[in-house]
């Protein structure tokens, strides 16, 4: 692959899917895109990328993205998010949505679903959301991880990486090699193929926003541009989460960090600090 022909990918892939694609990542790329060539019987990278640049295949442009995208996930990766959300989020999200009771999350670059189902798993053990319609939308770019998500079927490997025994036990069953979510769990997410560099208008608001450990693909402009795109259909009162290696400083004003609470943020109001507030036990039903 000629410099030219990385330069030339490098462009695609961020126009296509805002991923910044490093001088060091040639060897992910040959990785990755040469099974792709081979799958469409092109002899090599070069004749790929040629593909690329002078082929309308729609469907080969999107292999070669959702190829080059990472999909990692676990259940209640790095576990302070999900603290947040129990000790911080849901207890302020009862005050404030009492009256309606109802909540709605939008988990983006959801991969394999391990996040979107551990919200929902929480939720559904937590006694305090009794009677209240909560709308987790769980979206992503890839259509392959989606489908894997939808049919919430994961490996021993995958539901020993974070998953408590209780959970897997209440909610998993066993079939041959896999582990299968319950049902009544999967239907409380909603799967949506969306792109971060499209415009979110047509999500509608939500009251918490999920946006972990997918920044820290896109360069500068982009990922302010999509923090800027999350401000406006996130609620004033509502919360971004972000991974634990991402933040807004430096990329916007639009949000501030909520004080003591790593990765998580609020709408900036001018002049004002976000305020803590006192953890609150979660009443949780027996697992």
């Amino acid at each position: 692959m000629t410099p030219q022909d990385f330069s030339f990918l490098r462009d695609f892939l961020r126009s296509q899917s805002g991923l910044d694609l490093a001088d060091d990542k040639r060897y992910l790329v040959e990785a990755r895109l040469t099974p792709i060539a081979r799958r469409a019987g092109l002899a090599d990278l070069t004749a790929l990328i040629n593909a690329i640049r002078t082929s309308a295949d729609a469907r080969l442009k999107y292999a070669v993205v959702e190829a080059m995208t990472t999909n990692e996930s676990s259940f209640f990766r790095d576990r302070v998010p999900f603290e947040n959300f129990r000790d911080v989020m849901v207890p302020r999200m009862l005050q404030a949505r009492a009256a309606r009771r109802e909540l709605r999350i939008w988990c983006a670059a959801a991969s394999t679903g391990q996040e979107p189902y551990s919200l929902a798993l929480m939720v559904r053990e937590d006694s305090r959301l009794n009677g209240w319609r909560v709308d987790i939308l769980a979206t992503d770019i890839a259509e392959s991880v989606m489908e894997r998500g939808k049919a919430g079927t994961y490996s021993q490997f995958e539901v020993q990486r974070g998953l408590p025994i209780q959970l897997l036990v209440k909610y998993f069953s066993q079939k041959g090699d896999v582990w299968e979510l319950d049902p009544t769990i999967r239907r409380m997410v909603r799967w949506q193929k969306f792109n971060l560099l499209s415009s979110f208008a047509g999500l509608g608001r939500f009251d918490i926003v999920f946006c972990r450990n997918v920044l820290i693909y896109f360069d500068r402009q982009t990922k302010a541009e999509v923090l800027g795109r999350i401000a406006g259909i996130l609620e004033p009162d509502g919360y971004l989460v972000l991974g634990a290696a991402e933040t807004v400083v430096g990329l916007t004003d639009r949000f501030q960090p909520v004080p003591d609470k790593r990765g998580l943020y609020q709408i900036a109001a001018p002049g004002a600090q976000v305020v803590p507030i006192a953890p609150l036990a979660a009443t949780m039903r027996s697992a």
